[in-house]
């Protein structure tokens, strides 16, 4: 009776260590939810610490693996010219491997590499983020793009309440603010729109001196185009869109001690010389980060594969742009402008203002909005 009872417990143990060994491969990748562990790969054509969009999307990815949801490896690849042959290379290698759940890259001079690349492997796929270059030609790749409108509108709330406040210091009592963009296009007056929506939602007298630089490296420009708004028409605050151009209205705002500065993208207060960020503000931001982590709760609830093939326009609710609220904001803004910022923060996020955009504007208000608020 005691060999017949030994053997019993002996062929248990055997079945219950081969359903172990042998459990479905998905089940051997659950995270700490249950749910599956994404490998991923994150090609950057440039190198981390840029302290904007590359950083971003590596802070989202740790913030993802520390949570136990993706195993991930990040390629910087170079951002130099000699090293844009990688860029393709580098896209080859990873999508061959069939390693990834999914590839991820991003930016204006990725989308011709992917579109080549997603051509040749339509079972891996693929995510690029501020790009829509290709949109639905590829239906493994999804194009990440951000409201630019709605961040728009907060910058706008804000330096319409900054302007209007003299007891801060470099605020005069004209009622004028500057927007430098980088180019007269659709994507340049979408931050455009919503900035003069804002600004005239908050204070109807506040003008709006509006100026193109035609290029995004020539800071030469930029700056001679902040000097004549400081000093003709006194604005001071100056929201410079218009990628590296934009330094140049910051160093405007520097040298003459008049005009305050407001960024872009990413916290230009963090990359700024020491004396320009002592005038920059805050920053209109694309949070590259959150908008991954957003797409990995849409994967984990079975919804990510709709949106392969589309374009994602992501804005507060999805966490996909935003403001800076720390540092400069904090401590020179008055609450009185923090707290309008965050108010109209709650209301565009919950669909009680509604910010127009530039996008598809076939009826051109944003040309309309901007002619009839110049100084």
């Amino acid at each position: 009776m005691k060999k017949l009872i030994a053997l019993i417990l002996t062929l248990v143990l055997a079945v219950a260590a081969f359903g172990c060994n042998n459990a479905p491969a998905d089940d051997q990748q659950a995270g700490n939810d249950g749910g599956k562990v994404y490998n991923v790969v994150s090609l950057v054509n440039g190198n981390l610490g840029d302290k904007s969009f590359f950083d971003s999307a590596e802070s989202g990815l740790k913030q993802l693996a520390d949570a136990g949801r993706i195993t991930y490896k990040t390629i910087e690849m170079g951002g130099t010219d000699e090293d844009q042959p990688k860029w393709l290379e580098t896209l080859y290698e990873v999508a061959e491997s069939k390693e990834y759940d999914l590839i991820i890259c991003g930016t204006y001079q990725m989308p011709e590499y992917l579109k080549e690349v997603a051509d040749a492997y339509p079972d891996q796929k693929f995510l690029i983020y501020d790009d829509t270059t290709h949109v639905g030609e590829n239906p493994n790749v999804v194009n990440f793009s951000y409201k630019q409108n709605d961040m728009g509108y907060l910058i706008g709330v804000f330096a319409a309440s900054m302007t209007s406040d003299t007891s801060v210091a470099n605020i005069n009592a004209e009622k004028v603010v500057g927007f430098i963009g980088g180019v007269d296009s659709p994507v340049i007056n979408d931050f455009l729109y919503g900035f003069l929506q804002g600004v005239k939602d908050t204070d109807p007298e506040v003008k709006v001196d509006t100026r193109y630089v035609n290029s995004y490296v020539d800071t030469a420009t930029a700056k001679e185009m902040a000097l004549s708004m400081i000093n003709d028409n006194k604005c001071d605050l100056i929201w410079g869109v218009a990628g590296l151009s934009g330094n140049g209205a910051a160093e405007a705002c520097t040298e003459t001690g008049k005009s305050w500065f407001v960024g872009v993208d990413s916290d230009q207060e963090l990359t700024l010389p020491d004396a320009q960020k002592a005038v920059t503000l805050t920053s209109g931001l694309k949070n590259i980060g959150q908008s991954l982590i957003w797409f990995f709760d849409k994967w984990d609830a079975g919804e990510a594969e709709a949106l392969f093939g589309t374009q994602v326009n992501l804005g507060l609710n999805e966490g996909g742009v935003g403001i800076v609220t720390d540092k400069n904001f904090k401590t020179i803004a008055p609450q009185a402008v923090q707290d309008a910022v965050l108010a109209a923060q709650e209301k565009v996020a919950s669909g009680e203002i509604v910010v127009p955009t530039a996008i598809g504007d076939e009826t051109n208000g944003v040309v309309a909005l901007r002619d009839s608020m110049q100084p």
